[in-house]
Parts: structure tokens; C-alpha cells; sequence
């Protein structure tokens, strides 16, 4: 961009929300805003709402120093998000012509998205219109996702933080189980998010250490799930100790392809991008755990406190996620799109990253898997592999600004009469 008039930025948050996402936003407008852009836009509920003309200018919002450290200890996506599935330009060419005649009227130079896999779908198909049809507007994906399967990424940011709550709740879960005991046992089984991939249910053994067995049983969709061997896996270990924890995945499916929780009363949502709502997979194994077994049983759903936990927030995750909204913006200012940036572990012990980025063609719509040599031959528990991968990225804290004893959040003002 050297010797051309720098214009402005507009950046926006897709897909599930985690609890470092507003970190990434925080290190692309800080660096925006020092490689001398003239503004930087935020869309509201991302591409979706900039089609709508949904957009605000975020040095209204982020004014100061203490502006910029809430926004990277606010959980949820700052600016909203959305799911949202650009057609394929083929189809719909409308639909792109509406976007640019935006990003011009804006004056815009890069377009950054924060999301995980779907939302790098969207890079895609940008950069490959801007190509087609002559825009030198660069578009950069910035990743996101707690479910940790980005492709050529050693991890995402929002990974970490939920892993580190799962790790944490599992193992205060395990504690209340142990208080109390019950005639014939009692059986607590965990759901834990992850369609496709058991990075975030892998994360479970985490609560095991010198003062906690950890979890029983961790069950993760990479492998087919059979109900049968799960009951008599509960039975034995029911023979053994009062109560019993087990970790599954909201994604398990049987060896039919069938999600467990498609075998109780299952949710018929699906969503743009055609993905079934997931939920009662524990429900649904609790009753036949309790009619089987005869004892005690209680499903346990984390659901969106795993991902909004900003809390029990990783520091190398917060500190990950503002260096790759930089590397983001960098990226588009040097004359980058249709990439996406990613991390390149270095070392586990001490541990270190750097970033880097690469082709979005060779991430979008494709899924990184737990290997299935980080999970153990009988497929009921991860291995010290898998621990060795994951407990990097849970360390340190990140401090809540506390006010009234209730931690203080960052909020658009009005945010509700924008939309």
C-alpha cells in the first residue's frame, strides 16, 4: 500500500461466539488505527447486517485505553454475529454486487472477519468475486472457533479459554458428585460441545491431577459411539466408586451416522449452513443409564458457558487473539486476500507461537480431527498427547475489571436501536 492513500477498514465476528473473539477485534483496530487508516468500521451481526447496512464507526465506541482492555475481557462477539451463507457467486450474483456497492460507498481498502469455519467460507467467496470482477479490496480472515478445527492452524483462539472452563467445571463437578453419596450410585454425564470434532470434549481430562481422578470416561465423535459398551463401561466402573462422571461430546453419533441425540427428543433446528442443532445427547443417555443401572443419574449440559466464560479466560489465549487480529490487519495492509492467519506452535516446554498466514481456499470448509492416536484403543478417554497438545494454551489469567463484585463488560451504546 505504499505511496496509495490509505482509506478505511471494516471488520466483523461470525459464527459462535468464544471468549477471546473481542480480543481479535481489539488487535485489529489498534492495528488499523496505527498503520494510519482513516476509520474503522464494525459491522453489525456481520456480513448479514452490512447487507443491511448495519455498521457503526468503532472510534466512537473505543475511546480509550480502559475502552480497549474491557473489549478484550468481554465475552460474546462485541459487534454480533451472525450464521449467514453467501451463495456461490454462479448463483447469486446480486447478492455480491450489493456487498462491494457497500464497501465502496464506505471507502473501504481490507475487510476483515473474524469466525471459524463457515466464516472463512465467506473469505473465500469474497476474494474470489474481488479477483473475478477487479476489486482491490483485500479480504482476510481472522481465525475464531472453541471448537478448535481450523485446517493448517496448530490451534484457534477461544480454544484455550473454553477448554481451560471445561477442565475447571468438570472437575468442580466431580467434587460435588463425590459429596454425595447415594444408595446405588449415582451417574453425572457432562455434554460438551463439538459437532464434528472432540478438541473442546478432549479438554475434560484436563480436570485430572494430584487432588482429582478426572473424569471416568470421555467419549469424542471422531470414533462411532455404541450405547451398549458405554452401559457396561458405566457398570463397571459403578462396581468401584458411588458416583461416576463421564464427558461426551453433543456430537456423537452411532456407527449408522446417527447422532445419539437424534435418539431421545431431539431439536429439528437447522441453520444456514445446514447444521442440526445439537442438544440432549446426556439426556437421552442419562434415562437409559438410570433404567438399565437403577440408580441416580443427572445430565449436565455447559452449553453456551463454555464459550462465554470470560471469567476463567485463558491469558495465552486473550494474548493469541490480539496478536492474530493484528497479524490480520497487517496482512490486508500489505496487499494480502484471500488468506487467513494462522498459529505455529514452536515449542511446548517453555511454550511458544508465532503466526503466519495461509491460502483461505485450503481452509475453508474442511475439518481438523483429533488424531485418532490421541485417543485411546478402547476410545474411552484421550491420551497424555492429546494433554501435552492442549495444556499450553489453558495457562495464566486474565483478571476481570470488577465493579459492584460483578465483572465489567464493553457494550455498542444504543447497540439495540442499530438494528
Amino acid at each position: 500500500m505504499e505511496g496509495k492513500k490509505k482509506r478505511n477498514v471494516i471488520v466483523g465476528q461470525s459464527g459462535g461466539p468464544t471468549a477471546a473473539i473481542n480480543s481479535s477485534l481489539a488487535g485489529v483496530y489498534r492495528t488499523a488505527i496505527d498503520r494510519g487508516y482513516s476509520k474503522v468500521y464494525g459491522m453489525l451481526h456481520g456480513v448479514q447486517g452490512l447487507m443491511e447496512g448495519r455498521y457503526v464507526d468503532l472510534s466512537e465506541h473505543i475511546r480509550t485505553g480502559l475502552d480497549a482492555e474491557l473489549l478484550k475481557r468481554t465475552p460474546s462477539a462485541y459487534l454480533g454475529s451472525c450464521r449467514y451463507k453467501l451463495p456461490e457467486i454462479h448463483d447469486n450474483q446480486e447478492v455480491y454486487v450489493k456487498i462491494f456497492k457497500i464497501l465502496e460507498d464506505l471507502e473501504i481498502d481490507c475487510f476483515i472477519y473474524i469466525g471459524g469455519n463457515d466464516s472463512m467460507d465467506t473469505i473465500k467467496k469474497l476474494s474470489d468475486y474481488a479477483i473475478v470482477f477487479g476489486s482491490d479490496i483485500r479480504f482476510v480472515g481472522c481465525p475464531k472457533t472453541i471448537d478448535n478445527d481450523l485446517a493448517l492452524t496448530d490451534h484457534t483462539p477461544g480454544y484455550g479459554s473454553a477448554a481451560k472452563y471445561i477442565g475447571t467445571s468438570v472437575k468442580e463437578i466431580i467434587r460435588d458428585g463425590w459429596s454425595l453419596e447415594t444408595a446405588k450410585g449415582q451417574v453425572l454425564i457432562v455434554e460438551i460441545m463439538g459437532r464434528n470434532a472432540g478438541w473442546l470434549t478432549g479438554a475434560a481430562a484436563l480436570a485430572k491431577g494430584e487432588d482429582c481422578d478426572g473424569p471416568d470416561a470421555i467419549y469424542l465423535p471422531e470414533l462411532p459411539f455404541d450405547v451398549d459398551k458405554f452401559v457396561k463401561k458405566v457398570q463397571e466402573v459403578l462396581k468401584k466408586k458411588s458416583s461416576v462422571v463421564v464427558a461426551v461430546s453433543e456430537g456423537i453419533r452411532d456407527e449408522n451416522g446417527v447422532y445419539i441425540s437424534e435418539l431421545g427428543n431431539s431439536v429439528d433446528y437447522v441453520d444456514a449452513f445446514g447444521h442440526k442443532q445439537l442438544t440432549g445427547t446426556a439426556r437421552y443417555l442419562c434415562e437409559v443409564v438410570s433404567e438399565k443401572c437403577n440408580c441416580k443419574t443427572r445430565a449436565i449440559e455447559l452449553s453456551t458457558l463454555q464459550r462465554a466464560a470470560s471469567h476463567l479466560a485463558s491469558r495465552v489465549d486473550i494474548l493469541e487473539a490480539y496478536e492474530v487480529g493484528g497479524a490480520a490487519m497487517k496482512c490486508a495492509d500489505e496487499g494480502g486476500s484471500g488468506q487467513m492467519v494462522v498459529i505455529e506452535r514452536t515449542s511446548d516446554d517453555p511454550y511458544a507461537s508465532s503466526t503466519a498466514v495461509k491460502d483461505v481456499h485450503r481452509i475453508a470448509n474442511d475439518e481438523r480431527l483429533v488424531p485418532r492416536d490421541w485417543i485411546t484403543k478402547d476410545g474411552t478417554y484421550v491420551t497424555s498427547e492429546f494433554l501435552t497438545y492442549v495444556r499450553p494454551l489453558i495457562q495464566g489469567d486474565v483478571a476481570p475489571i470488577v465493579v459492584d463484585g460483578i465483572p465489567r463488560h464493553l457494550f455498542v451504546p444504543g447497540f439495540q436501536d442499530l438494528l
